[in-house]
């Protein structure tokens, strides 16, 4: 069964074929807040921000959650290399001009 995010009931995200995948992308996306239990648990647990939460759906036609899963990935490995390459270029010497 795949998975979304959604806030009340509007389906936020696209489809996912796990769970996980969802926490995932929501952890990375900075919507996930460690929340520490008072009792017996000794670890923080995960909440999602803004009464958002992460149900079985159906998916979309045409939509295919391991491709959305691949994209993700993707766009995020993108961003890694994009951040990677600015931080590059701002710690090289400035070039001097020719004349």
């Amino acid at each position: 069964m795949p998975y979304a995010l959604f806030c009340d009931d509007a389906k936020l995200s696209n489809t996912y074929p796990t769970e996980a995948d969802v926490w995932k992308l929501a952890t990375d996306s900075g919507l996930v807040t460690d929340v520490e239990i008072r009792g017996n648990q000794p670890t923080p647990r995960r909440v999602l921000d803004n009464d958002y939460e992460i149900r079985p759906c159906e998916t979309e036609p045409g939509e295919d959650p391991h491709k959305n899963k691949v994209d993700a990935r993707e766009q995020k490995d993108f961003q890694i290399n994009r951040k990677a390459l600015a931080a590059e270029t701002d710690d090289a010497p400035p070039r001097r001009k020719s004349d």
